[in-house]
């Protein structure tokens, strides 16, 4: 019942209150055309097995967010979209998502690669705002970024539309990534 009230307060809000740099805004209005002509370019030069669990990534219908169940540990394995390579599939790691009052936190836990930061509901979807480390730098919060930071190489903004499918599977789809690749798709199962 807790959960179900945090997410209606979230709601409630207005798209505003969430704090959207304009970067990562820009980023989410060209989703559906980065994603299209990644996922084409990926399906079809991709490896065989690497285009099967991009596939199984993506398949499922995603869940209505007062219906998700994200709390708790995960497995995540990344993929990564164009950049010069067509698809390239990476090992799991450990991810977790904890409840934070309104929203939720959502941290990548092992790896070299990693992120932190929280899941919001924004004009009724699930959207994730964080920020991307490397080689151990320190984290940050997505709040503190200048308005003006795009990445250096180390430490880089993300934002993607969060998706669950299931009780034991859902995504984080970032468009644009600011390094590396077209777009990234970070699936996460249990």
């Amino acid at each position: 019942m807790m959960r179900l009230f945090s997410l209606l307060a979230v709601l409630a809000l207005p798209a505003a209150a969430q704090d959207v740099r304009s970067q990562e805004q820009s980023r989410l209005e060209n989703f559906e055309e980065v994603a299209g002509k990644a996922l084409l370019n990926a399906f079809a030069g991709g490896r065989r097995g690497d285009v099967d669990m991009l596939r199984d990534a993506l398949a499922g219908t995603p869940l209505p967010p007062l219906q998700t169940t994200l709390s708790g540990d995960w497995k995540c394995r990344t993929f990564k979209l164009g950049g010069g390579i067509p698809l390239v599939a990476y090992a799991n790691f450990d991810c977790r998502i904890t409840p934070d009052g309104a929203q939720f936190t959502f941290e990548k836990l092992t790896g070299s690669q990693r992120t932190s930061g929280t899941i919001q509901i924004i004009n009724g979807q699930m959207v994730y705002l964080g920020v991307g480390t490397v080689n151990d730098a320190p984290a940050r919060a997505y709040a503190d970024l200048h308005p003006a930071f795009i990445g250096n190489g180390e430490v880089q903004p993300q934002v993607g539309l969060v998706q669950q499918s299931g009780p034991d599977s859902a995504r984080i789809l970032f468009p644009s990534p600011v390094v590396e690749s077209d777009f990234d798709v970070l699936w996460l199962t249990r």
